[in-house]
């Protein structure tokens, strides 16, 4: 009985915040999403009671799903490029055979990005890439362009920036994350497998991909969870428009314009959709990955 209080004692703190950062707000946006209230001038309207109104009008709006569209596009063109470089490198500093040397240096380095605040990256990028920027004084000087190539005012361009850099600041942590998982992997099992003649891709894809498997999934989901959260990049590498033609535009640069507007019911309902959209996501995820080990197992 002692035992149970003194683990209560311990993990009250993390109860706390949770309820206090994380449950509350779920509660109050999903209370305020119950009502209509926003201001009209200088003059407050509501808040008055009107069920499921705010969701009937998001769902009814194309917009959201262009919105939508826009952070899925851009998440998938930072992700996989990002999954892949990380499991390369995890895979080149785990394996004893290379002797790579500097790996705590490479660790370190890798890693820097994810310290600098997306706010300052994104600004860095903006100066890199603008129309005067160095990139185009470069691609100038090398004869690659006869002239500034408006990287801001083209679609594709933008949403590859925009992933671009979440690629770089998150790929270090992803890498340090597999890496872990990769040397706790029992050495025995891949020197067994080279012995009974195995190449180092099945070692790698029979042996090193299903072990490391919990992290993957781990991985996924925040990044999944992040990008629908896509927010401060688009943000100010576009000023807070979206351009060009609102193609940057993500659901919670949507939010936060009604929550600038003081649209506070709006703004609530989408913000409990996206939480909606979010668990159900992760669940897929699980489900997914509850199957296919539920087939290695029956093989």
């Amino acid at each position: 009985m002692k035992k149970s209080k003194w683990g209560i004692l311990f993990i009250s703190p993390y109860i706390i915040v949770y309820l206090l950062f994380t449950a509350l707000p779920i509660v109050i946006s999903l209370y305020k999403s119950l009502f209509v209230n926003y201001w009209k001038g200088l003059e407050e309207v509501g808040p008055f009671f009107c069920g499921l109104e705010n969701y009937v009008t998001l769902l009814t709006d194309k917009s959201i799903y262009t919105y939508l569209g826009n952070t899925a596009i851009m998440w998938i063109l930072g992700f996989v490029p990002q999954l892949v470089l990380s499991i390369t490198l995890a895979a080149w500093f785990s394996d004893h055979r290379l002797g790579l040397r500097g790996i705590q240096f490479f660790k370190t380095v890798i890693y820097f990005p994810n310290l600098i605040i997306a706010a300052s990256f994104a600004s860095l990028f903006f100066s890199f890439f603008a129309d005067c920027g160095p990139v185009n004084a470069l691609l100038m000087e090398l004869e690659i362009i006869d002239e500034p190539f408006q990287f801001f005012s083209n679609t594709w361009s933008t949403r590859a920036l925009v992933a671009f850099m979440n690629c770089t600041m998150w790929f270090g942590n992803t890498t340090l994350l597999l890496l872990a998982g990769m040397l706790g992997i029992d050495k025995s099992l891949k020197e067994a497998a080279e012995v009974d003649g195995a190449s180092t891709w099945q070692v790698f894809t029979r042996i090193t991909l299903p072990l490391i498997r919990p992290i993957l999934l781990y991985v996924i989901i925040t990044s999944l969870i992040g990008g629908i959260q896509m927010f401060d990049v688009p943000q100010i590498l576009t000023k807070g428009t979206g351009d060009p033609n609102r193609s940057t535009m993500t659901v919670l640069m949507y939010m936060n314009k009604h929550m600038f507007s003081k649209n506070y019911g709006v703004s609530g309902a989408l913000s409990f959709i996206l939480f909606i959209v979010t668990a159900v996501l992760s669940i897929i995820v699980f489900s997914l990955n509850s199957k296919t080990e539920e087939g290695r197992g029956v093989r």
